[in-house]
């Protein structure tokens, strides 16, 4: 891949490999490395949204940004400020982009083919099991997962007392989402009352 957007603290970059960059300010030592969340990775015909591709950075260190002067000023009354301003920054460097760095990157990305082709081949009944989640509450609505919190509170009103109680128990331990907390609890106490 030729390039990549990335997210670092909060802002978002093109970048290449070998490029070096100034950041805000990160609270990674120097010459550390790091991995910056992919956005987007493209160059070779199509862009690609894939979360599995990596992108690796080295810290070079900390700099300070240019001097910015703020200067205030009121006619006739005699009032003036003087300020100024330099930001904190860091300088990256992007060492690499792809599939992962060093052999254990090579070899998850030579794994991920293999661990498809087999459990299709061999025993359809072992693809099967594998879809089953193992921390996914008993009776909890289907596609629960993928509900933001505004299509939770439209649902709710249809959903039976062990169907909420398995949705708060997943949202607890998984999501935290403080919304959707807040509605699962009141249906629940909703249909107690009823």
């Amino acid at each position: 891949m030729t390039y990549a957007i990335i997210k670092v603290a909060g802002k978002q970059y093109r970048v290449r490999e070998g490029e070096r960059l100034l950041v805000d300010r990160l609270h990674v030592e120097d010459g550390a490395t790091f991995s910056p969340t992919v956005l987007l990775v493209g160059g070779d015909g199509e862009p690609v949204l894939d979360p599995s591709e990596t992108v690796t950075a080295r810290v070079l260190g900390g700099v300070r940004g240019p001097k910015v002067r703020i200067g205030k000023y009121k006619k006739r009354t005699g009032y003036r400020r003087h300020t100024g301003f330099r930001a904190s920054l860091t300088q990256i460097e992007i060492e690499s982009i792809g599939p992962g760095t060093g052999r254990a990157g090579k070899r998850a990305a030579a794994a991920k083919p293999e661990a498809k082709k087999e459990p299709a081949k061999t025993e359809p009944a072992k693809a099967e099991a594998g879809k089953v989640e193992p921390d996914r509450p008993k009776g909890m609505p289907a596609g629960y997962e993928d509900l933001t919190v505004a299509q939770i509170k439209d649902a709710v009103s249809d959903w039976s007392a062990p169907m909420l109680a398995a949705a708060l128990e997943y949202e607890q331990a998984h999501g935290q989402r403080k919304g959707a907390l807040a509605t699962l609890e009141a249906a629940i106490a909703a249909k107690e009352e009823s």
